[in-house]
């Protein structure tokens, strides 16, 4: 079980190794991720999606990769050309460093060297990934201020505030794990979640889970949800509205290299946060029941297997919330981060504080309790939430209402208006103008 001992004291070869290998993996699971989520978001569309370029569609996505990488690179004219420049690279580069923290497995042997499976670890280790999500919302904000263009602006400044909103609600999340853990360290919060012990009533003895996805089911949950805004995902896409800013914050991006990256940074970030939740609150690569039972299952080469897996069913929901899911408005995300998100998770922070310093034996139950009692307080909120949404909605709707009655009754009450020009159909104007003189 690696600690933060283990590290600082490899070669700079398999230093060296190790990064090529993390890039290498990124590279082909952005390319892989693009075919699977096409050919998933297809299936649930009754659709067969890429099915021409190699078998199955598999060279799809390097056909496209190709594309964009040799096709003419425009630059508008009236750009900031620097920063429309060094944007894309902002986006990108933080992204492939998050992953530098994430533990793949134990300690293994690489080429005769006792080395564990993770490029690095450090004592704050969760921070530097917080502070990578900030650094790429710099590429965001200056791809679209840089652009001069509307669109792009707009789109720009909208994912500053969502991130901001986000990734408070995101940092509070890993208060809890930090609690309970004791360490800001990847490596040692999966260490931390190694066996969950049992839980004696009389003569049942009831095994107890060990993730923290499970201990702390609202840290969990609360997650998931910033997790599909910090990335900009559906149905958390404002940035990239395509319905009403074109594209967003890369309007003015062609499909070229500059384009290219700036997909590639938005898939790396995707497998970031879902590195950092299998990391934080699945286990991390350690096997899951049955499997743990198994004692040669969390040694090896064999974990790397568990954490792909996890990989994959992660990205899975990824796809099939964009498929199930419509995009929400803009002051529905932003209630959602700072009326919802932070509040709960400042009480649930406060709980399981208390219940951290007064060393209660039984921390699992009561944290399982906690958790049922908050979900059930935050389903009674949403409910309540919609039913007074239903009723401003009907209010608003009245007094609209009340308001064109007025209009259209200045007698009883109401206030003069000019009319309203009547629609015109097939080149025919209305009565009224005729009548009128109008051309």
């Amino acid at each position: 079980m690696p600690s933060l001992n283990d590290f600082g004291h490899d070669p700079l070869w398999i230093s060296i190794i190790k990064a090529v290998v993390i890039f290498v993996f990124l590279v082909l699971a952005v390319l892989f991720g693009v075919w699977t989520e096409r050919k998933l978001i297809s299936r649930m569309q009754h659709r067969y999606g890429p099915n021409r370029a190699g078998k199955f569609g598999l060279l799809q996505s390097v056909a496209d990769g190709l594309k964009m990488g040799l096709k003419e690179d425009l630059t508008p004219s009236g750009v900031d050309k620097v920063l429309y420049l060094v944007a894309p690279l902002i986006l990108v580069v933080p992204a492939f460093i998050s992953y530098s923290i994430i533990p793949f497995g134990p300690v293994v042997s690489m080429f005769g060297v006792k080395t564990p499976l993770q490029l690095t670890d450090l004592p704050v280790a969760v921070l530097l990934v917080l502070a990578m999500a900030s650094l790429g919302v710099y590429g965001i904000v200056l791809a679209g201020w840089a652009s001069r263009s509307p669109y792009a602006i707009l789109g720009g400044l909208r994912s500053t505030a969502q991130v901001i909103s986000y990734e408070i609600a995101m940092g509070l999340s890993f208060v809890a794990v930090f609690l309970y853990a004791g360490t800001l360290s990847t490596s040692e919060i999966v260490a931390k979640q190694a066996g969950g012990g049992t839980l004696d009533i009389g003569s049942l003895t009831i095994p107890m889970p060990s993730w923290y996805a499970i201990q702390l089911i609202p840290s969990f949950l609360i997650y998931v949800l910033t997790m599909l805004g910090e990335t900009n995902r559906v149905p958390f896409d404002l940035p990239e509205g395509e319905g009403e800013l074109v594209a967003g914050f890369h309007t003015e991006y062609s499909s070229s290299l500059k384009f290219a990256l700036i997909m590639m940074a938005e898939y790396v970030n995707v497998f970031v946060v879902s590195g950092l939740s299998i990391t934080l609150f699945l286990g991390g690569w350690r096997a899951p029941w049955p499997i743990s039972l198994w004692d040669g299952a969390n040694h090896g080469w064999w974990p790397l297997l568990w954490f792909f897996i996890k990989l994959v069913i992660v990205f899975g929901f990824f796809v099939w919330v964009r498929a199930a899911l419509p995009r929400v408005r803009y002051d529905q995300l932003m209630a959602l981060g700072w009326k919802v998100l932070i509040p709960l998770n400042l009480v649930w922070i406060l709980l399981v504080a208390t219940f951290r310093a007064l060393r209660v034996d039984k921390g699992p139950v009561v944290f399982t309790m906690l958790a049922i009692i908050v979900i059930g307080a935050l389903a009674v909120y949403f409910y309540f939430d919609t039913a007074n949404q239903r009723r401003r909605e009907a209010r608003a709707q009245e007094i609209q209402q009340d308001f064109e009655t007025l209009a259209d009754a200045p007698a009883l009450g109401g206030f003069p208006v000019p009319p309203l020009d009547l629609p015109h159909y097939h080149g025919v104007h209305s009565s009224k103008e005729v009548t009128s003189g109008s051309n």
